[in-house]
């Protein structure tokens, strides 16, 4: 049995982004409260991951980040992926089944724009101006697609769609961490 982790909200608004996530570590029916922290910036991006607190270490500690350039939506989706791909290989993360790669889900920020970073490697922006991944994941978005349009700020609106996630999903526990970048 898969017992998955986490919410991770993030927004994007005014040229800026904020993510936020929980501190829960699941496996199985036990539940961890972590110290290491799902949300992060390092060098020029904002991350925000789920999936596996192994692949959050490589990408915080090992993952070499080109510096942005060009048209950001082709740059995430090429240099970046490639970058991302040698990461998980040689720290031993990325699966490989039927010739098909697989690394694991986030959030990144970077120039002002969030997108996520699926586990097939593939690189989305929500129309939305936001998203959120984790087991916690409808339950955010439907946190933020109801506090859109309101005048709650953009942290609020983070902090508002992880409570609701943790409120209504075993796999997402407090204390939450925002950060903009």
């Amino acid at each position: 049995m898969v017992i998955v982790m986490t919410a991770i909200v993030g927004v994007e608004q005014g040229g800026r982004v904020f993510i936020g996530g929980d501190s829960a570590g699941v496996s199985g029916y036990s539940l961890t409260v972590r110290a290491d922290e799902k949300v992060f910036r390092k060098d020029k991006y904002l991350f925000g991951f789920t999936t596996s607190f192994r692949m959050g270490q490589l990408l915080r500690y090992s993952l070499t980040l080109p510096k942005p350039a060009g048209d950001l939506e082709a740059f995430m989706s090429t240099v970046f992926v490639d970058a991302l791909r040698e990461c998980l290989k040689t720290g031993g993360w990325a699966r490989k089944e039927n010739d098909r790669e697989e690394g694991g889900t986030f959030l990144v920020g970077v120039k002002g724009r969030l997108f996520t970073v699926h586990d097939d490697y593939q690189v989305a922006q929500a129309a939305d101006g936001f998203a959120a991944v984790g087991c916690g994941d409808e339950l955010a978005l439907g946190a933020l697609y109801a506090t859109a349009g309101t005048s709650l700020g953009p942290r609020k609106r983070v902090l508002r769609a992880l409570g609701a996630a943790e409120r209504f999903s075993a796999g997402v526990r407090g204390p939450f961490i925002c950060l903009k970048f």
